[in-house]
């Protein structure tokens, strides 16, 4: 299923023609990073894991809709940085590749 749902999300991105390609990379190249670290939390925090990957597409979408709001954009990207409130010392990278896309998410609308 997360498997799946990574897979949405780079589809996702590759087809925005919303996103400049230099950032696209970056987005892409942080997911690939991302599935990993979500694989290694899946294997003791499964539910959490899917949280996670739920929100990471759902910011997604909503930061690469044609026509953005900006109030829905907001409210994906703090339930995407909520779902890894905890892991700061378990799974430090997790947290910080989150954050990493959050702001690059954010920052494509502007």
């Amino acid at each position: 299923m997360i498997d799946d749902t990574i897979r949405k999300i780079e589809a996702r991105l590759q087809s925005s023609e919303s996103i400049p390609p230099e950032r696209r990379q970056e987005l892409v190249d942080l997911l690939q990073t991302l599935k990993g670290e979500i694989s290694e939390l899946s294997k003791t925090h499964g539910e959490q894991a899917e949280s996670i990957a739920g929100f990471t597409e759902l910011s997604t979408r909503e930061a690469t809709r044609s026509r953005r709001d900006p109030r829905l954009l907001e409210l994906s990207l703090r339930g995407l940085s909520s779902s890894v409130e905890g892991f700061e010392e378990s799974h430090p990278r997790l947290v910080q590749i989150v954050n990493t896309i959050s702001h690059t998410l954010s920052s494509l609308g502007i």
